[in-house]
């Protein structure tokens, strides 16, 4: 038996990345690595998710891969810091950086910009007279600052970019706005060169093309980064839900600590008002609870000694103590925000095209401005005219929109999803969401409360009825299924005394068998009945009053004789007929399964309007249904409990799981609803057509913006200027329109 290879997954949060091209080198230079199985660079988080194998490869040779290419790696200077916050304050500061380098440039850009329109005017030029030959020094000296001081950040990564025989947006700009400024700058002192006489010189120096450009796209960036900051507002919301300090009780003596020192079985006191530090059981005192930021779920929860408590959450009335059973990234909240963040961080295969062109974007570019100057020069344009069609086609190109085009509105879709409880694995699984034909739904716990209660026992022979319900509620006793719990919890309200049976067997999808010393009772479906040759035949009308009404029926048969019928009753949710109604309204086949009788099914499948059903399902025999959809060229999503149905949750394309809060769907699922409500399931289809549809018109505007403003820019149509305004606005406008997903009602 092969051993199974332990895997890691590291989170690199990366500086200095503005392009798609840059995610795409990082992404290069991770895999090369021996022992990175997978590595995801997210522009719009900025981070990257790289899982390996931690015997051959460290946190070192991940952080010099990166460096090498000439990206920086954010990591604490001290292991007790959290990393979230060293790469919070280190955005702060970049932020404030970009935010004083953008003030410096405007300072300085609008007299160079005021002068150099003015210089365009005949009345301006006479009267400055002679002096007009000043004016390009003046200009010069506006300009240089501009360049070196705010516009340093582009010639700095370029230069990075040249030595590792690479390029990116900062290239583009680089370039453009060095080639303009260089030309000027040897056009105002060395006029002749280009056969200029100084008093011509100010009508062909382009330092306001320079100074405006890198203003533009230096505002353009700001606006970006204010913009990213509101995408990733759920990941902060989820982290600030976390208290500060919690009162534990030690050596018999109340104390406050930091919640980094909780430990497992560590007992915490929690008053009124209080935030849950982390999860745990009650051991005294009660509480009502509000749990809607974990769960959505507006009601307060009840609480009492034995119930668990979610860290995060917050206690509202009474006051009780704990004992702690998880804390950090083990605790519900920790997964959660770990969930989130590596939702945030795939990759959707939606953006594989993307990602193709991006990777040769900015050396075609470099390409297409090359044969533009060339193609104006040779045609009997002047140098100068040449090399602003030049810069207009560099400057126009934009690479970030396409870097930026699917990260974003995943990040705004998966925290939505988060407020509301919905928690989506993965970009592939939201895509495949938006494209299912056909949804799978368990009957119980799901469409049903999946909380069933026996409401009568028909004897069939009343002479030794209290024997035989002992026997029955022993047998029920000994079986974890939901609905002999509920004959068992009967049988406890009616103070039945229970016999310990001799032999026991349960019988996946059919119930139990148990022998009582000469006594052999089985209870369960009718198959275990016919199973073992016990005739209900003469009771066909009552099993049919009671099925047609949605009861489940359980037959009970001691000594191979009938001895009578369970009715048990678990209704349907009172959100189920309307979420389902909803789901088929967006185009989706609705398909129930259960173990239940035909007629049980049929009953509940016509309460809830369902088409099509499946009834008697075994539990493996689910599995084999998805298959045979998905054989049918169909995709499928499966919605379960995420424990009994992990075979089917896993043969789907989409596995939806109601978790109530436990942590094994997390796990397992694709997608995690923190409560269990059928419309939830309706609202992350329609969280993930939204998202889907934003992510769309991004790549849309993307890649016509590139395909209409390139030919327009090299046609000589469009200034440098105003391709540098468009190209600003581009990257903003796709994230912009990422945060139009949550003004949408789910």
């Amino acid at each position: 038996m092969e051993n199974k290879i332990k895997t890691d997954i590291i989170t690199l949060p990366i500086e200095g990345m503005t392009c798609a091209s840059c995610v795409l080198r990082v992404e290069k230079a991770l895999k090369k690595l021996d022992g990175v199985q997978e590595a995801v660079v997210n522009l719009a988080t900025e981070q990257a998710q790289v899982k390996i194998d931690p015997s051959k490869v460290k946190f070192e040779q991940l952080k010099e891969a990166v460096e090498k290419v000439g990206y920086n790696v954010i990591e604490p200077a001290q292991e007790k810091i959290e990393i979230k916050d060293i790469v919070d304050k280190e955005r702060e500061k970049q932020f404030e950086k970009l935010t004083n380098d953008l003030k410096f440039a405007v300072i300085f850009t609008i007299p160079v910009f005021l002068i150099s329109m003015l210089m365009m005017t005949e009345t301006f030029q006479n009267a400055l007279g002679t002096l007009t030959e000043f004016v390009p020094y003046l200009l010069f000296v506006l300009t240089t600052p501009i360049v070196f001081k705010s516009g340093r950040r582009f010639f700095r990564i370029a230069y990075n970019n040249l030595k590792h025989f690479s390029s990116d947006m900062n290239t583009l700009v680089a370039v453009g706005t060095g080639s303009a400024y260089l030309y000027s700058t040897v056009a105002t002192f060395f006029p002749d060169l280009f056969g200029l006489s100084a008093h011509q010189s100010h009508n062909e120096i382009y330092f306001d093309t320079t100074a405006v450009i890198i203003t533009l796209i230096l505002f353009g960036r700001w606006l970006e980064a204010k913009s990213k900051s509101r995408t990733s507002s759920a990941i902060k919301k989820l982290i600030g839900l976390k208290p500060q300090e919690a009162n534990v009780i030690r050596d018999g003596k109340e104390i406050t600590i930091r919640i980094d020192e909780l430990k497992i079985n560590d007992i915490v006191i929690v008053r009124p008002g209080e935030k849950i530090p982390a999860d745990g059981f009650i051991i005294s005192g009660a509480s009502s609870v509000d749990e809607s930021m974990i769960t959505g779920e507006s009601i307060p929860v009840e609480k009492k000694e034995g119930d668990k408590v979610i860290g995060g959450t917050i206690n509202l009335s009474g006051s009780f103590n704990f004992r702690v059973s998880a804390t950090g990234t083990k605790s519900i909240l920790g997964q959660i925000i770990k969930l989130v963040e590596e939702a945030q961080a795939s990759k959707a295969p939606i953006q594989n095209l993307a990602d193709k062109i991006a990777s040769v974007f900015v050396p075609v570019v470099i390409l297409i401005a090359i044969i533009t100057f060339l193609g104006w020069l040779i045609s009997g344009s002047s140098f100068s005219v040449s090399l602003i069609h030049f810069v207009a086609v560099l400057i126009i190109a934009c690479p970030c929109a396409l870097g930026l085009a699917t990260p974003t509105a995943l990040i705004v879709g998966t925290g939505i999803g988060a407020d509301n409880g919905i928690l989506i694995k993965n970009a592939q699984s939201l895509e495949l969401t938006h494209k299912l034909t056909d949804l799978v739904l368990d009957k119980t716990g799901t469409i049903t409360e999946g909380k069933p209660k026996v409401e009568e026992i028909f004897f069939i022979d009343e002479t030794q009825k209290e024997f035989n319900l002992r026997l029955i509620i022993s047998a029920e006793n000994k079986s974890e299924h939901p609905v002999a719990k509920a004959i068992s919890d009967f049988g406890k309200e009616k103070n039945i005394q229970l016999i310990e049976p001799d032999k026991f067997k349960y019988k996946v999808g059919f119930g139990v068998e148990a022998h009582f010393g000469e006594d052999i009772c089985l209870v369960g479906s009718e198959n275990l009945m016919l199973e073992n040759k016990i005739d209900f035949s003469n009771y066909e009308e009552m099993i049919q009053e009671l099925t047609s009404k949605g009861k489940i029926v359980i037959y009970a048969g001691i000594n191979s004789k009938p001895v009578a019928l369970i009715s048990i009753s678990d209704p349907v949710k009172k959100n189920s007929k309307q979420a389902i109604e909803k789901i088929k309204s967006s185009g989706i086949n609705v398909i129930m399964i259960t173990g239940d009788s035909e007629k049980t099914a049929r009953t509940i499948a016509a309460e809830t309007k369902i088409d099509k059903y499946f009834a008697r399902v075994l539990p493996d025999d689910k599995a084999s249904i998805v298959k045979s959809l998905k054989g049918e060229n169909k995709i499928v999503g499966m919605v379960g409990d995420g424990i009994n149905d992990a075979p089917a949750l896993a043969q789907a394309d989409v596995s939806i799981a109601m978790s109530s809060g436990t942590d094994i769907a997390m796990e397992t699922a694709d997608i995690t609803l923190m409560k269990s409500d059928l419309m939830d399931v309706y609202k992350a289809i329609k969280l993930s057509h939204l998202t889907i549809k934003a992510i769309k018109q991004n790549l849309f505007w993307a890649f016509i913006y590139n395909v209409i403003g390139i030919p327009l820019a090299a046609l000589g149509i469009l200034n440098p200027m105003i391709a540098a305004a468009a190209m600003s606005l581009s990257s903003v406008s796709v994230v912009t329109n990422s945060l139009r997903i949550r003004k949408k009602n789910l």
